[in-house]
């Protein structure tokens, strides 16, 4: 099963729990992610959608009353069912875990949310994509990463600041800083040069040491 196959089937799931989905709403859903992956929402169309799924475009609108709908039918159940529980149920462990060394608390979570995209590439990509267009989209992100992660996450950095461990800086921008820095290491792997010659581990190291240190020789 491709990773495109994978991420389909738990989207599925996922929507199913709420309402069982029919077989060509599957294919809609199928054709639509590929589409929106490849052209995003605006340079994509309804019609376009309907050839690539197999069903008449009347039957899109049957399932959903908009495109947006049905862009939101792809997003939403991914953030408000997978990041979400991801973010206070198995991301929380991490970040509310008892790691020795500041490096070990960053190695986790670089490892988690790579784990996290891995699986979720798609999505992530139309979500990308979209957000800057859509305030649905970003209601929901802050929501997400303000209140359920940040808090978290400043838990952690004035844990470390307390021991000597990290600078003294104000928490919400040290977060900044390893957020921006974590999150360019996962879009470079999984959007941007998916193809490139990764050594995982090694840049992970890297990425640590940058965060911890900088460029600044020692």
């Amino acid at each position: 099963m491709s990773e495109m196959e994978q991420w389909l089937a738990e989207l599925i799931k996922l929507n199913d729990e709420d309402d069982k989905m029919t077989e060509k709403q599957i294919k809609i859903v199928q054709a639509a992610v590929e589409i929106f992956s490849e052209k995003g929402y605006s340079g994509s169309s309804t019609s376009e959608i309907a050839q690539k799924a197999g069903v008449a475009e009347g039957t899109i609108f049957r399932h959903y009353k908009t495109k947006k709908d049905l862009l939101l039918s792809i997003v939403a159940p991914t953030m408000t069912k997978l990041i979400a529980p991801f973010a206070l149920k198995d991301f929380t462990r991490i970040l509310e875990a008892d790691y020795p060394e500041a490096e070990d608390f960053l190695r986790a979570v670089i490892r988690n949310r790579m784990e996290f995209a891995r699986k979720n590439t798609p999505v992530i990509k139309i979500f990308l994509h979209e957000i800057p267009f859509h305030a649905e989209l970003q209601a929901q992100f802050k929501e997400l990463a303000a209140k359920q992660v940040v808090q978290r996450a400043e838990k952690a950095v004035k844990h470390f600041q307390s021991q000597g461990k990290m600078i003294e800086l104000p928490s919400s921008t040290a977060i900044r800083l390893i957020a921006t820095t974590i999150i360019g290491l996962i879009l470079s792997r999984f959007l941007f040069l998916p193809e490139a010659d990764w050594d995982e581990d090694r840049e992970i190291e890297y990425t640590i040491d940058y965060i911890m240190h900088g460029l600044a020789p020692r």
